[in-house]
């Protein structure tokens, strides 16, 4: 195998793949608020296996103006204004979040990252939507290109929830700690890191010639 196909920047075209997982007070990304994120970095090892990097999380003060609808608390457990949360504004969270993916961007010497997530029209509906709030202008992320895992899932193994697609490939899930930005965001990257590695053992990677 020819060393270069071992470079993360190889493997998707240049982009460097970033795992997001998201909680909002609602399914709106207009008027629904964003209450927690955690984000996962990839890498690749020098025999081209992809594995999780840095863990960044954080709870979000919901925007001034925000909507709160009763069945997201029911579904994610979250008080959006318990004190014990620590909880920050979305900007803040935001430009760290995106300082660190820069900084794995240029490590891994990639032009532009893309969000990996379950489901991820939603995550990535609900992030750009904080990143024109907060008067972002300059974010990591392509402007709609993202790697769903529901998709994925549902082509390699049958399966498009994430907790049945993670137990389907080998993986634990427990639906105790569900539902939570940084449990969700960890078992996201686990699946997808497993299936980019499977189709490798495979023989789908790297292409044939």
């Amino acid at each position: 195998m020819k060393a270069q196909y071992n470079n993360l920047n190889k493997r998707f075209r240049n982009f460097y793949p970033v795992v997001i997982d998201i909680e909002t007070t609602g399914f709106n990304h207009k008027i629904h608020a964003l209450v927690e994120i955690a984000v996962v970095t990839l890498k690749m090892d020098t025999n081209g296996w992809l594995k999780k990097a840095k863990t960044i999380h954080f709870h979000i003060k919901p925007f001034p103006g925000s909507l709160i609808e009763t069945s997201s608390f029911l579904f994610n457990k979250i008080d959006p204004f318990n004190p014990l949360r620590q909880a920050v504004h979305e900007k803040e969270a935001l430009n760290c979040i995106f300082d660190i993916i820069y900084q794995e961007m240029k490590n891994n010497n990639c032009k532009k990252s893309i969000i990996v997530a379950h489901n991820a029209n939603f995550d990535y509906n609900f992030l750009m939507e904080a990143i024109k709030r907060c008067n972002i202008i300059n974010h990591p992320f392509h402007p709609f290109v993202t790697f769903d895992t529901a998709t994925l899932s549902g082509l390699a193994l049958g399966q498009t929830v994430l907790a049945k697609a993670c137990k389907a490939i080998g993986l634990s899930f427990d639906n105790q700690q569900a539902h939570s930005a940084l449990y969700d965001t960890l078992q996201t990257a686990n699946l997808f890191c497993t299936l980019i590695n499977k189709w490798k053992k495979l023989g789908g990677w790297p292409p044939k010639k």
